[in-house]
């Protein structure tokens, strides 16, 4: 067999296994520093640590700057722990490593903390679409950022995630550590109101009843499946030469990265196919006030929300809160809470035709799903109310 031992100093506490792998025909290599003493009959790589540019290495950045956030918090509790203030729990997100101290100045108060995903170089996220697979340098990022995340999970008195799915993402010997538990979604706020009304740029209100078919996100990427929409508005319009499609979400970038042949995602793709849309059937409205979003939802015939295996979006709780008909990507963890057929629709994400004939069966059949987006806002009201998410983070922070 071949075997590559790693050690600074190689051989170091090696020396004996190394010695009698090497004698007994095995392929040895040793990685050490310039420094480390080596083993004869043993070949070595060496590298000079002298040279290593340790505080600028780019996939270590978050580290560091979590380190540095870090730093900062625990300067602010160390200062409040001089005044007498001394909590009897800490809730943090850590993930960008203001609570990598917290029980270095507190040490013996409670420290829970939200961890929303742990990063995988295959089978989530990255490498989701064909032909992405990751590099080295986007595993070696990757490593890093779970650097911090494996930090804070070892520093936790109790953590918690979302949704199964993105607690399943977490390493086994923490999931002990996590529970489920979603921070919920107004549900009081978030209804269906059959007088809504949604004002178009060009004046036109669209209604409940109208063949409206919306898409929201932060900014619109490939990560929540902009371009997937995208590329199944052709058909959908060829389906539903009536129906208007209204997008809402920004132009930057949340999740992933920017193009690199236009200046955002929507340009890209309008570029791409235009020609084949009627783009007066259209919107984009930009990222828009909350008062406005909720009236979109409220007026929307259908639904769509795609996304990668990645972090749910509050947007498809509140649409189904909304009594939207929700047409979901077969992805986790959308598939934890839309069920096909029950309270809402699922289809494959790479799937523009099965996309395009959900559409035109929403808009032409819309009297066969009532029953669907009923059974959607009863099941946000009782598993993702936030009057739950409170009670429950209230339970955890008591330790109860």
């Amino acid at each position: 067999m071949n075997v590559i031992i790693l050690h600074r100093n190689f051989p170091g506490q090696f020396r004996h296994i190394a010695r009698h792998l090497a004698k007994n025909g095995h392929g040895v290599i040793g990685v050490g520093n310039a420094q480390a003493p080596g083993l004869p009959g043993v070949n070595m790589v060496r590298y000079d640590s002298q040279k290593l540019a340790i505080a600028s290495h780019r996939h270590a950045q978050t580290i560091l700057s979590g380190e540095a956030h870090g730093v900062v918090v625990a300067h602010i509790l160390t200062q409040l722990r001089a005044k007498g203030l001394v909590p009897d729990v800490v809730l943090a997100h850590p993930g960008w490593g203001e609570a990598l101290y917290v029980k270095d100045v507190f040490p013996k108060v409670r420290l829970v903390s939200l961890f929303e995903f742990y990063y995988h170089a295959e089978g989530v996220d990255v490498g989701f679409e064909p032909g992405s697979e990751a590099d080295f340098e986007q595993r070696a990022n990757l490593r890093c950022r779970n650097m911090l995340h494996l930090a804070n999970l070892e520093l936790c008195d109790a953590a918690v995630s979302p949704t199964s799915w993105q607690k399943s993402l977490h390493p086994a010997a923490y999931q002990h550590k996590i529970q489920v538990l979603h921070e919920g979604v107004d549900t009081t706020h978030m209804t269906p109101d059959s007088e809504a009304r949604f004002l178009l740029p060009d004046g036109r209100a669209l209604t409940p009843g109208d063949p409206v078919i919306t898409f929201v996100a932060r900014n619109l990427e490939p990560y929540r499946g902009f371009h997937r929409l995208m590329h199944a508005l052709p058909e959908i319009q060829r389906r539903c030469p009536q129906a208007v499609t209204v997008i809402a979400g920004g132009d930057g970038v949340s999740y992933g990265r920017a193009p690199k042949d236009a200046a955002n995602w929507r340009e890209k793709l309008l570029a791409e196919l235009g020609p084949r849309l009627d783009l007066s059937r259209v919107v984009f409205t930009g990222q828009i006030p909350y008062k406005d979003y909720r009236s979109l939802l409220q007026v929307s015939a259908a639904h769509v929300y795609l996304t990668y295996p990645f972090v749910l979006s509050w947007s498809m709780l509140e649409a189904m809160s909304c009594g939207c008909l929700v047409l979901g990507s077969a992805t986790p963890p959308v598939q934890e809470v839309l069920r096909h057929g029950e309270n809402g629709l699922l289809f494959d994400f790479f799937d523009a035709e099965a996309l395009a004939s959900l559409v035109e069966s929403a808009l032409t059949r819309p009297g066969d799903y009532a029953p669907l987006r009923q059974q959607a806002r009863k099941d946000i009201m009782a598993g993702y109310d936030i009057q739950n998410g409170v009670a429950r983070y209230m339970a955890l922070l008591q330790g109860s």
